[in-house]
């Protein structure tokens, strides 16, 4: 590659960290499609001959097959994979393949075929997603009425459905979903074109190719075509947002697995056993599930630092935003997955659930709210004699609903038998029947409306 003035080689040090085929080949499918099109292009713009045309798409058809059958001999020495295919089409066709790289750079080269990458990882992203949201609305329809303790500060605080605490994650899913699709509006659009930084002198049409490669338009500056690397940074910002809602779900999981909860039975495939205690079942793929984020975030990281001090146009330093990219759709596609998994594959302990209701008292609430309704107690007074009722029942030692309706009148005179029909947990849960509230009919509304509005119904 570098002749004219450069009569020396690079040292061997200059070529290892130079290079970048080695996480670059990712790139192969994308690369070979933008050449096409540019190929097309400079055909139909009369820039190069019809038969020179046809000999370097059929060269690059070939190419494809080569590396997609393993068959491709990938060289270090030719540092990326746009030089690898270059060379390779100059070994299958000759003088023609020169002709190739007429109008354009590796700079734009580089920034088309990572943006289409781009754009195809956020396209199974999203696929992955949407089967995530279907796990969890299936398994949520099942528990619709199942009860359990709804908490904050990991405290008891108030009954909730299974199904109603499911249906939380499929709300931030369909967030990352639509992070992730506002990221694809602004990934999709072409640098094929802008050259090195300036454009270039040939007659080239960059609407046809930026069509021709299913992108809304052209990037409408040169400079920013090859330099911008915001669409990876927005990639990588929704990857982690996604990521750290995963980590929330996976550890609820690791705790409800837990003999102290029991709530969910992981089975043997998506939990692992101990080297020395034979009765454990460890969720591992749960606690790797919640770390994923520290490599994803840390990707994010990364290459904000990589960025935040580069002049236009193009530097060398962005060679360094590929593998923290790659890296990191990995770490997010293995960890929907697993998660996916999980979900279809556990099982629910509903009495588990209701037996953890029986502690911290979670109809308290329940119990100022019908002193406010059916008394007209102001809620801050109704608090007051509830927190007292508390009280008298945890030096009773039971549940509120077994608290003797004497003791609570002997608080408050003006209660009556009709305070028992709202202090089970099943009667608190029912009785919550506001938009997007845990009873079970509402979460039934709101998983036939989440189908709809997430395009989950396969019908």
């Amino acid at each position: 590659m570098w002749g004219g003035r450069y009569a020396a080689g690079p040292a061997e040090i200059m070529e290892r960290i130079n290079a970048s085929i080695d996480f670059d080949q990712r790139l192969y499918a994308q690369d070979i499609a933008g050449s096409k099109a540019h190929c097309r292009m400079l055909v139909e713009q009369d820039i190069i001959a019809a038969a020179d045309g046809d000999a370097i798409l059929s060269g690059l058809d070939s190419i494809l097959q080569d590396i997609e059958s393993g068959s491709f001999d990938f060289k270090t020495a030719l540092e990326d994979i746009h030089m690898n295919v270059e060379a390779a089409l100059a070994e299958k066709i000759g003088e023609p393949a020169g002709r190739l790289h007429t109008g354009r750079s590796r700079n734009d080269q580089v920034a088309t075929d990572f943006r289409l990458w781009t754009r195809d990882a956020i396209d199974t992203i999203d696929g992955q997603l949407q089967d995530l949201q279907r796990a969890l609305i299936e398994t949520a329809e099942q528990h619709a009425e199942t009860v359990m303790p709804g908490f904050t500060h990991l405290q008891p605080a108030q009954p909730v459905t299974f199904g109603h605490h499911l249906l939380a994650y499929v709300e931030m899913v369909g967030r990352d979903r639509g992070r992730f699709a506002d990221a694809r509006g602004r990934v999709n659009e072409s640098p094929l074109g802008a050259a090195a930084l300036a454009g270039t002198a040939f007659p080239i049409d960059r609407l046809a190719t930026a069509a021709a490669l299913g992108f809304d338009r052209p990037m409408a500056n040169s400079l920013d075509a090859v330099s911008a690397r915001d669409f990876t940074l927005e990639f990588l910002a929704a990857g982690s947002i996604a990521a750290t809602h995963l980590s929330r779900l996976a550890e609820e999981i690791v705790i409800w697995a837990s003999p102290q909860f029991g709530f969910v039975k992981l089975s043997d495939a998506f939990s692992t056993g101990s080297s020395i205690m034979p009765q454990k079942r460890n969720p591992d793929a749960a606690e790797l599930v919640r770390a994923k984020p520290g490599r994803i975030i840390g990707a994010l990281n990364g290459l904000l630092i990589v960025l935040k001090g580069l002049p236009l146009a193009y530097g060398k330093d962005m060679q360094e935003d590929k593998e923290g990219v790659f890296d990191a759709a990995d770490s997010l596609g293995i960890a929907i997955a697993a998660t996916t998994g999980m979900l279809a594959d556990m099982t629910a302990n509903p009495a588990a659930m209701r037996a953890a209701l029986a502690t911290g008292f979670p109809t308290a609430t329940d119990l100022a709210d019908y002193l406010v309704r059916e008394l007209g107690l102001p809620f801050r007074e109704a608090h007051h004699v509830s927190g007292t009722i508390v009280a008298m029942a945890t030096e009773r030692g039971c549940d509120l609903d077994a608290l003797p309706l004497a003791d609570m009148q002997s608080v408050e005179p003006r209660i009556t038998e009709a305070v028992l029909d709202v202090l089970s947990c099943e009667a608190a849960v029912a009785m919550r029947r506001s938009f997007g509230g845990t009873a079970p009919d509402e979460v039934r509304a709101r998983i036939a409306e989440a189908r709809q509005r997430y395009g989950l119904d396969d019908t």
